[in-house]
């Protein structure tokens, strides 16, 4: 996502009176939970309520997320080149794999990713058999339905479907995830006499949320351990916190449902483990998005503001290895892009474009997606395949080697 510097408590645009007493709800419904779980709740279920707890959570309730009236900017947010450069990478494998082939995206944001790939696949006669959109939130698919049902020609729209579980039946194409894995409720850890302990969420004498630690279960120490024994600087310090998702590897074998031959892309904002448990990361990287500003009080309006923490692509590559596929590549969303297309797509949509204004907004899309200080290195993108060739989609600017 892409937001602007971090909050300003002078400049921060307050909620409104309906917005506040949406989120009070929502508090006090976290509140209860802490106390029928004794006190208090992991971080990670925190995470989860403020952002899915039907009806109120910051992606199940109905306030705009995407774009500039809302809290953050997604790359298929931005216009037409993301999702025409991502779909130019998956045209061959859709080839490869013939007909029946589907393609599940996790998480369909606004629907501005399914539309431009549906029309740049057709174009490349690529189309897969379904295009099923996996999203939990129903206000988002209610919005996405709208969208792509008055963008799409009938044809077209016909193919979309929305999933409210993963495919569990055998089914062959493409998984693609673009931002989710970063909304993944994640736990978070410290240390603290050697020994870890788990973040938790509690109440002070006034029912504001507090950090407490408790001792950390056995998988999530041993997940800890793990990152250890990886790290340059050794076992981490005494009151080093950050956050580690133990439950990825679960997470991937669960939505890929019944995929057998295919492929995978994940594209999100994060770091090699090496860099993400440095020794100057010592406080992770857990932030929250309020109306495009970085807020560091992430227990301040829940429900009103998004949650988020950056991948571990050693992880996620361990994780999609561990699920039975071959690991693909990494790079960084600029080469990603370059190599598949970047160019090709922006000169036909200038040629497409109505007037010079319409010209320099895709250049500047085209800048804001690739330039090292906007999201061109801070997104990053990783494939696996299985019985299919996705690996030409990251000729340009391998980072393999960082993992």
């Amino acid at each position: 996502m892409s937001a602007s510097s971090p909050d300003d408590p002078a400049r921060l645009p307050l909620p409104d009176a309906d917005a506040l007493a949406h989120s009070e709800r929502l508090a006090n419904l976290i509140r209860a939970q802490i106390h029928g779980a004794g006190g208090a709740i992991p971080f990670s279920r925190f995470m989860e309520l403020c952002l899915y707890a039907p009806g109120l959570g910051y992606y199940s309730a109905g306030a705009t997320k995407f774009g500039a009236a809302g809290d953050f900017i997604t790359a298929p947010e931005l216009g037409p080149l993301f999702a025409a450069c991502v779909a130019d990478s998956l045209a061959p494998v859709m080839q490869q794999l013939g007909p029946g082939a589907d393609i599940v995206e996790l998480g369909g944001g606004s629907g501005a990713f399914a539309e431009v790939a549906l029309k740049k696949l057709l174009a490349a006669d690529a189309l897969p058999s379904r295009y099923a959109i996996l999203e939990p939130s129903a206000d988002l698919r209610a919005r996405q339905q709208e969208r792509l049902r008055q963008q799409l020609n009938p044809l077209l729209y016909d193919l979309v479907d929305w999933l409210d579980a993963p495919p569990q039946d055998s089914w062959n194409g493409v998984l693609f995830a673009n931002e989710v894995i970063d909304a993944l409720p994640t736990p978070r850890f410290t240390l603290r006499d050697g020994e870890v302990f788990e973040e938790h969420v509690a109440l002070d004498g006034e029912g504001r949320f507090v950090r407490t630690d408790r001792p950390a279960d056995a998988l999530l120490a041993a997940a800890v351990r793990h990152v250890e024994r990886q790290r340059k600087e050794g076992d981490f310090p005494d009151g080093y916190r950050s956050e580690l998702l133990p439950q990825l590897p679960y997470w991937i074998q669960a939505v890929i449902g019944g995929l057998r031959s295919g492929a995978m892309l994940f594209v999100d904002y994060g770091y090699p483990r090496g860099e993400y448990y440095s020794a100057q990361r010592s406080d992770g990287t857990l932030r929250a998005f309020y109306r495009h500003r970085m807020r560091e009080d992430v227990y301040a309006w829940p429900g009103l503001q998004d949650l988020t923490a950056s991948v571990d692509f050693t992880a996620l590559a361990e994780a999609g290895t561990g699920a039975g596929f071959d690991f693909t590549g990494y790079c960084a969303q600029a080469s990603f892009l370059i190599g598949n297309g970047l160019e090709r797509n922006l000169a036909a949509a200038e040629s497409r474009a109505q007037d010079e204004a319409g010209r320099y907004r895709l250049r500047q899309e085209a800048k804001h997606l690739t330039l090292p200080g906007e999201m061109g290195e801070r997104f990053q993108v990783m494939g696996f395949q299985r019985d299919v060739e996705l690996g030409v989609a990251f000729l340009a600017g391998d980072l393999s080697w960082r993992l």
